[in-house]
């Protein structure tokens, strides 16, 4: 055998081994296939490149089926180019720094500032974990740069 080939195999079994951890936010979100919504408004906010950095980040993330919960029209209008500044603010006011599993938060009632700037309520005392108004329904999902937790509404920084 040679080098060459010991190396590709060694890479491919790594690669098969953690397939997460080698995506980051950005790519896990959009391989996960409920995030659509998400992701198209990552892009049209200017935010996927920073979500593809360094981080760590802990994003609290909206699936499809939350965003279709918003009133009629509200997805449409946020992503119009003139409301882009009011789209950052509502996605990083879905976003902590640092990297946030549920075991860290179990049995606790406690604040995090986001990116936004602002405080989520997060209240993991009882059986269901909540951000604000919004419950997470799949926990820690990991990324090579942070932390997924999806979460079933989108929640809005107080203007």
């Amino acid at each position: 055998m040679n080098a060459k080939y010991i190396a590709y195999t060694v890479a491919a079994m790594l690669t098969a081994a953690s397939p997460a951890a080698a995506a980051d936010i950005v790519e896990t979100a959009t391989s996960n296939g409920s995030f659509k919504t998400l992701t198209a408004a990552l892009q049209a906010a200017g935010l996927v490149e920073t979500l593809k950095g360094k981080g760590p980040y802990t994003v609290f993330a909206p699936s499809d089926e939350a965003f279709k919960k918003l009133p009629a029209g509200t997805v449409e209008n946020l992503l119009k180019p003139e409301n882009k500044a009011q789209l950052q603010k509502v996605l990083t006011y879905h976003v902590v720094a640092g990297n946030v599993m549920s075991s860290d938060l179990k049995g606790k009632k406690t604040s995090a500032k986001t990116v936004e700037g602002s405080n989520v309520q997060v209240d993991a005392s009882g059986n269901a974990v909540k951000v604000n108004d919004a419950t997470v329904t799949q926990a820690d999902v990991q990324a090579s740069n942070g932390v997924i937790h999806v979460i079933d509404s989108v929640i809005m920084p107080k203007s």
